[in-house]
């Protein structure tokens, strides 16, 4: 299970006509005005390869010689401000369609790792290189695995034609500016996730409803209309699928696990903590069996838990000490088996000198619980 929130300032995938206004060579990056209430911060990094070769950058790019103050350029936001944060943007545009994310900045061919048959994977790097301009980028999303070339061309002719947009719409206004927003969550989740395996999907509101259905059409995705579902029930749809629970013990630092072990969760700015404790776990007399038993069960919970509680950054887990090399091993391969089937890259680094496992995965915005929290202060 995930859970997805959305509030109505989201800005993660708008592009901006911005202004650079302050310079930082010591740290090789920029802070611009887009209009917001904070600048966007902007890294070398995240500059992108059609600027570089514009301004021929060369092999160890230099902040200050590509950017001046006052000088306008358009980027992306990459990432929502979390925290004391700013909001960080990217020059390397991508644009993410049914099947392809177009990268109109950047030269670059891939394929979802998701998508794991080799002739396959090749047909669709071919056809990207039909269709693609030089300077240009194609990416094929999981859902392009064994799309028609028409359905593929059309959604890379919307994605080009929403940059020329883009671009117009540049030439015409005047910076700071708002040049593109990005979908909602409904529509962004819809296009991203809505593949073969989704059985139903079910909306208790008749306006969105209606517009998902729209949607589906206007993305050339109808084989999914049978599959959408209005509620209808007097009862909140949350509370009558048991969300609303399931929210409320996201929210707590303990987390039971089925053997009567449990975790204890504590988020702080810098990292996420996760300790591991066998709890009443009895169904073992030999105590090596019931740490390790354990310790499987939350191999399994803690990567279920940063989905459900979008958590990011910096993860470290105590698990329960070991004593057997194997049990031990056995552990970790179950932690980067469940990890895998996050669609967030997340990935276990390694195990600290007191035997703590470190886990990484990357940061898209606030936690749940960060979130929450924001809202209830509104």
């Amino acid at each position: 299970m995930e859970i997805h929130y959305d509030h109505p300032e989201r800005i993660l995938g708008n592009i901006y006509k911005g202004i650079v206004r302050d310079i930082l060579p010591g740290i090789n990056a920029a802070f611009v005005d887009v209009g917001l209430e904070e600048k966007l911060f902007v890294a070398i990094k995240e500059i992108s390869d059609s600027f570089l070769r514009e301004h021929r950058a060369g092999k160890t790019p230099q902040i200050q010689k590509l950017f001046k103050s006052g000088q306008q350029i358009i980027l992306q936001v990459k990432r929502e401000g979390i925290g004391t944060k700013n909001p960080q943007g990217t020059m390397k545009i991508s644009l993410p369609g049914r099947y392809w994310v177009f990268l109109p900045t950047d030269e670059r061919l891939g394929v979802s790792r998701r998508i794991t048959d080799e002739h396959e994977s090749r047909r669709l790097k071919r056809i990207a290189k039909r269709l693609k301009r030089e300077g240009e980028g194609l990416i094929a999303r999981t859902a392009a695995q064994g799309a028609s070339e028409e359905d593929l061309e059309r959604d890379f002719h919307y994605l080009l034609g929403t940059w020329k947009g883009i671009e117009e719409q540049a030439q015409r206004v005047k910076a700071p500016a708002l040049l593109y927003r990005g979908p909602d969550l409904v529509r962004a989740f819809l296009r991203d996730r809505l593949i073969e395996d989704v059985k139903r999907v079910v909306v208790d509101s008749e306006r969105v409803y209606q517009e998902i259905r729209d949607f589906l059409s206007y993305m050339h995705m109808e084989e999914f209309v049978d599959r959408l579902e209005l509620y209808r029930g007097k009862r909140p749809l949350f509370e009558a699928r048991g969300i609303e629970e399931q929210l409320r013990e996201s929210l707590q630092p303990r987390v039971r696990l089925p053997s009567g072990g449990f975790l204890v969760i504590a988020e702080t700015e810098a990292l996420t903590a996760i300790d591991v404790n066998t709890g009443s776990d009895v169904r073992h007399q030999d105590q090596e069996q019931a740490i390790l038993n354990t310790n499987l069960e939350a191999a399994v919970e803690i990567p279920r838990q940063l989905r459900l509680r979008k958590l990011s950054g910096i993860i470290i887990a105590d698990f329960i000490d070991m004593k057997r090399r194997d049990h031990l091993e056995k552990v970790l391969r179950k932690l980067q088996e469940e990890l895998k089937k996050d669609r967030v890259p997340a990935d276990f680094v390694d195990i600290t000198k007191l035997g703590l496992v470190e886990i990484t995965r990357k940061r898209e915005g606030e936690s749940l619980l960060g979130m929450l929290e924001e809202e209830e202060e509104t």
